[in-house]
């Protein structure tokens, strides 16, 4: 039992030491940066781009959000890809305004592959533009999103994640869940990383990437199910950090059913699963070579993942295999339970709460979202256990009918 023991004991001191490590990097979130300076000065031409699958309810008003821009109307171009499309998605795109490309292959559904086959595209035609910013189609966005990221490509920023806000919040209590874990990453993961020199992570939808990146890279080349995780591990590998902004806001709608709420988070498990699998051994490697601290945090990010996990349930194991030894009494092992169950469930109402007063989001109308985030979070662990022995791989639509149009959202502060 000695021996058991050891183990347990080094097993706590890496949880704790990679738990040290994250809390010191999210106490950066508090510092406040001096802006940039400007490398160059110019309003830069962009290609909107918008896969989407079934959208017809929906991509109209992200259309018309992107048409009222505050930005010069002759320096931006919206497309949308109908992507295997059985109902009136492209004829809906056309009448509100955007260049519309159909593209039809069952065997390959997923964001990327359609990413990819229209990038191939516009690099075949030489396309004037400087950047592309990807949306999902369910989004709608701040009139001042093209202005910000302008502003980061003048600041030499090459590729750049927008700030993620939720358009509907508090319809129950899964999307309050997801706003707060949402929230919670933007202020104590990405813009704490992006503030001392880290590198954030795309959010799937709102980011800017330079089109010279896209032709470096011969279109977008991701094969996993999370091709934003995939996306930015690849500009990791090669030392390079992304940016960050808070100014270019994307509103985004989240599942309200419980059954494709855990159907889209199990495919983001499976994902990261993916982007474990594929990118850990290039990441450590890459760590050796460069030793750089992007690298490294890069490296960190993926293993806290289902490593993490496997050594925290090898922990729980083995606690109660010495409790059931009789080598620990009823208080110690209900202690030793207690040190892993407050810290996943509850201390993230803590963190929640604090994002939001840093961010000035209104506490009051998320307090009921705040009394189940344990059960949100929770089913989020059950979620990444089930998705250790069982993956599934095949992509499933996330039904968007949320009929919300940019001005509803911009009132939701005075209203709340």
């Amino acid at each position: 039992m000695d021996y058991v023991y050891i183990l347990r004991e080094a097993l706590i001191w890496i949880i704790t030491i990679f738990w040290l490590y994250q809390i010191l990097v999210s106490v950066c979130s508090l510092v406040k940066l001096k802006d940039k300076p400007l490398k160059v000065n110019k309003n830069h031409r962009f290609m909107a781009i918008i896969p989407a699958h079934n959208e017809e309810a929906v991509v109209g008003n992200l259309i018309e959000s992107l048409k009222n821009q505050e930005y010069d109307k002759n320096l931006y171009d919206i497309y949308v890809i109908a992507d295997n499309c059985t109902d009136n998605t492209a004829e809906v795109a056309r009448k509100a305004g955007a260049i519309v490309f159909e593209r039809f292959d069952p065997a390959h559904k997923t964001k990327g592959y359609a990413l990819d086959w229209f990038l191939q595209q516009k690099i075949k035609e030489d396309a004037p533009y400087d950047a592309i910013c990807i949306f999902d189609a369910d989004n709608i966005v701040d009139k001042n999103f093209l202005k910000a990221m302008n502003k980061k490509l003048c600041q030499g920023e090459e590729v750049v994640q927008g700030y993620r806000d939720i358009k509907n919040p508090t319809d129950n209590w899964i999307t309050a869940g997801y706003a707060l874990f949402y929230w919670t990453m933007h202020r104590f993961y990405h813009l704490a990383r992006y503030n001392i020199g880290l590198s954030p992570l795309l959010n799937g939808t709102g980011f800017m990437v330079s089109f010279d990146i896209i032709k470096e890279n011969g279109g977008w080349k991701t094969v996993t199910l999370t091709e934003d995780i995939e996306f930015s591990l690849q500009r990791i590998l090669k030392g390079k950090r992304l940016g960050w902004s808070t100014e270019a806001i994307v509103y985004d709608e989240q599942p309200t059913g419980f059954k494709q709420s855990w159907s889209q988070r199990s495919r983001w498990t499976v994902g990261h699963m993916q982007c474990m699998k594929r990118y850990t051994g290039e990441l450590f490697n890459s760590v050796k070579e460069k030793k750089s601290l992007v690298t490294f945090d890069g490296f960190l990010y993926i293993v806290g993942t289902t490593p993490m996990l496997i050594i925290t349930m090898l922990v729980f194991g083995i606690n109660c295999a010495m409790y059931a030894a009789q080598s620990m009494t009823n208080i110690e092992f209900v202690l030793n339970i207690l040190r892993y169950l407050v810290p996943t469930l509850f201390l993230p109402i803590g963190t929640a709460i604090l994002a939001m007063t840093l961010d000035r989001k209104p506490i009051k109308p998320m307090l009921k979202g705040l009394l189940y985030y344990p059960l949100f979070m929770g089913t989020w662990v059950i979620i990444n256990i089930k998705c250790l022995f069982k993956r599934e791989t095949t992509w499933e639509k996330i039904e968007h009918v949320r009929n919300i149009k940019i001005a509803e959202v911009e009132e939701i502060p005075e209203k709340i």
